[in-house]
Parts: C-alpha cells; structure tokens; sequence
C-alpha cells in the first residue's frame, strides 16, 4: 500500500521510510549465440544491497512500461529513446548511461515509483529463473490503473467537498498552463537551435575568425605577450 498524508501545502505522498540511490557503470559490449547476438550491458548497484545486477536496455525498457501500466496518476519521466543505427559508438553509449542515470536517480528519489515491487526486483534479482518468475508476477498485478486507488492509505481528515473541488480546478488550470508553456517553449528552443545551426554559425564563426587573429596579433610582441590570454582568445 502507499500512504497519502497530509502536510502544510496539503496531500502529498508520504515519503519513502528507507531512501535509497542507485549508481549505473561500466557500459560493456556482451554477445550472446555465439556472437550473433550483440548488446550494451550496464552494471545497477543500489547503495541499499551495495550488490550489483547487470541489465540491458531491454530491462529498462519493461521496467518502464510496467511504470506506465501501474501507475497511471503518476508522471514517469520517458526513458532516452532507442536507436536502430550507431548503438555501439562509444559517444551514444555515454550519453545514454548519462540519461538512464538521470532516469534512474527520480526513479530511486519518488516516494511511490522506488517502493515498488516490479522496481525492487529489478534492482535485486541477479539470477535468471528468479528474474523470470519476477517479471510474469508483476505482467498479472491486478492492481494497476483504477485499481491502483484501491492500495492507497488516506488521510483521516474531513475533506470540505468544495474545497476539494477548488483545488481540482486550479489544478486543472495550471496544468494546461504548463502545458501550453512547454509547448511554446520547445518550439522556441528548436527555432533557435536550427538558426544556430544555420545562419548563426557562420556568424559564430566569424566572430571566432576575428579573436583569432587578434591573439596572433599579440604573438607578434613577444616582451609583452602573454600565452595564457592568447590560449585563450585562440580557443
């Protein structure tokens, strides 16, 4: 069950009784068929067992949609998107450790997403009957989508009706404010990436053009000169 309790600013998740964090590493290329089989594994230690689990992109990936399918009140962070082509070119293997980090760390710091037990066993199980065992266990909860709100615990405080019913709607409100705003900001921001990637760059590179050539300005006085600034005015 999780607690839903009540606090200065109103209801809120009750937070996790044993916080934990989770560290991922050591991204390695492993087969499998003799070789027909090629994929990034990536080595899970969460501080609380100190007992590392090695998982694919793959688990990651059910973990997410068991996420999705459990706990549908709830915002769960999308993981960082799959690629058909250049999966094993060190520079994309980095980036994406980088953002399963970062999806892992709210994932260990919600205090409902990191005690579930579909989450739990994929930090912990490191054989693989148990895992499959595990994983047709969590595909049968019962308890997901409206079900869910049946393993809540609730405040036992009288709820005035119409207060409830105000702060719906001012949820509801800024809910579409802030999706309007993300909208408008996410097209702004890629608006200006394409000009900085166009017109903009050309201009970047002129200005770079123009310190370069004062910094070999200052190479041409040595007395004077100063490595340190021109290293910098060249970079």
């Amino acid at each position: 069950s999780y607690t839903i309790e009540m606090g200065p600013t109103g209801p809120g998740w009750q937070e996790s009784p044993q916080p934990f964090s989770c560290s991922i590493e050591d991204p390695t290329k492993q087969t499998k068929f003799k070789g027909i089989k090629t994929y990034i594994s990536y080595r899970v230690t969460p501080s609380h067992t100190a007992h590392p689990v090695y998982r694919r992109y793959k688990h990651f990936d059910w973990l997410y949609n068991r996420l999705l399918h459990k706990f549908t009140v709830i915002s769960v962070p999308h993981l960082p998107e799959k690629q058909a082509t250049g999966r094993f070119e060190e520079d994309f293997i980095e980036k994406r450790k980088r953002r399963l980090v970062l999806w892992m760390n709210h994932m260990t710091s919600h205090p409902v997403l990191s005690q579930y037990e579909g989450f739990e066993h994929f930090l912990m199980c490191a054989d693989d009957k148990q895992w499959k065992l595990g994983k047709r266990r969590a595909e049968k909860d019962e308890m997901v989508g409206a079900h869910f709100m049946l393993t809540l615990q609730i405040p036992n405080e009288h709820q005035d009706l119409q207060d409830v019913e105000e702060r719906v709607d001012t949820f509801k409100a800024f809910a579409k404010k802030m999706d309007d705003s993300v909208l408008q900001l996410t097209h702004v921001a890629s608006e200006l990436v394409r000009k900085h990637l166009g017109g903009f760059r050309k201009e970047f590179q002129r200005l770079g053009n123009a310190f370069q050539s004062v910094s070999q300005a200052f190479m041409l006085d040595p007395p004077h000169s100063s490595d340190t600034f021109n290293n910098a005015i060249s970079h």
